[in-house]
């Protein structure tokens, strides 16, 4: 006995093909909801007339040569090793989670005797945006690094 193919049945597969359709983009634009909150800037107009400004901080911090590596030991502590930075430098760091899940956490650093610094607080383990500032011989030097 052969079956026939009537309306109800096309009826019934756009009705599955649309629900799963909505279903994901649903599922999809929750998920992206909330996990980013969508603010870059707090007002970007304030930060538009900034811009300028930020370009040529970046410039004089460039020109100062400093450097900077990190690196995450295994008990969630940094180590900064800085390059050309005077021996009085103050480190200070603000971590930031990228996804804005966790609360930012600033960082204190305590100077070891080889020239690195050492956090004195430990991150827990993900990823990171680690925004350092050095205060050395009355200037600033900053760098943003992504931590994983």
């Amino acid at each position: 006995m052969q079956r026939t193919f009537t309306g109800w049945h096309m009826a019934a597969i756009l009705l599955a093909f649309f629900a799963a359709v909505i279903g994901v983009n649903s599922l999809n634009a929750w998920l992206a909801g909330s996990t980013f909150g969508g603010e870059v800037v707090e007002n970007s107009y304030v930060a538009s007339q900034d811009y300028n400004r930020w370009l040529d901080e970046a410039k004089a911090e460039e020109a100062l040569g400093w450097s900077a590596v990190t690196t995450w030991r295994p008990d969630g502590r940094l180590v900064v090793a800085l390059a050309g930075v005077p021996a009085n430098a103050v480190l200070k760091a603000e971590a930031r989670h990228p996804l804005g899940t966790l609360p930012d956490r600033g960082l204190t650093f305590i100077r070891l005797a080889n020239g690195q610094y050492l956090s004195r607080q430990a991150l827990p383990v993900g990823r990171w945006d680690v925004r350092l500032t050095i205060a050395a011989a009355g200037r600033l030097w900053r760098r943003q690094e992504q931590l994983r």
